[in-house]
């Protein structure tokens, strides 16, 4: 069943509210995603990279070591962005953190960064030599390994 106008119209004004209130989660509702971001700076990244190469082997070519010497930068802060980019911790582009929590196995998002919780092991709180001389009890009791 269509919407009416009217309906549409309310819609509208409030598509308008919800991207004046929050635009970052206006623009999640829209589909753009963390990750199309995060490869979209990976690929910015990697053509910074080898622009820096570039002007690093004109430098040596040329024998003008300061521009060298530029391009050598220029290759360490694209390299140092793109791994950044890819690991999920280079910083947000708009203000303001989402922030969620785990539960039950659903993600935690903070920033474009996933946190897991940590488990608790089901083993002892035993120090660890301790853990591996049980062991290797266990082992010399059962018959070898």
């Amino acid at each position: 069943m269509p919407l009416s106008e009217e309906e549409l119209r309310l819609l509208e004004q409030m598509e308008r509210a919800l991207v004046e209130e929050d635009p970052k989660f206006a623009s999640t509702l829209r589909g753009t995603s963390f990750k199309q971001a995060a490869r979209r700076r990976a690929i910015l990244a990697g053509v910074v990279f080898v622009i820096g190469i570039a002007v690093l082997m004109s430098g040596a070519v040329f024998r003008m070591i300061p521009v060298g010497v530029i391009g050598f930068v220029i290759m360490l802060v694209s390299a140092t962005y793109g791994l950044s980019t890819m690991r999920g911790r280079a910083k947000p582009t708009q203000e303001g953190d989402v922030k969620e929590t785990r539960h039950h196995g659903l993600g935690v998002v903070d920033g474009g960064k996933v946190h897991r919780p940590k488990m608790r092991r089901s083993g002892s709180s035993a120090p660890f030599m301790e853990r591996l001389e049980e062991r290797w009890r266990n082992r010399r009791d059962n018959g070898g390994f």
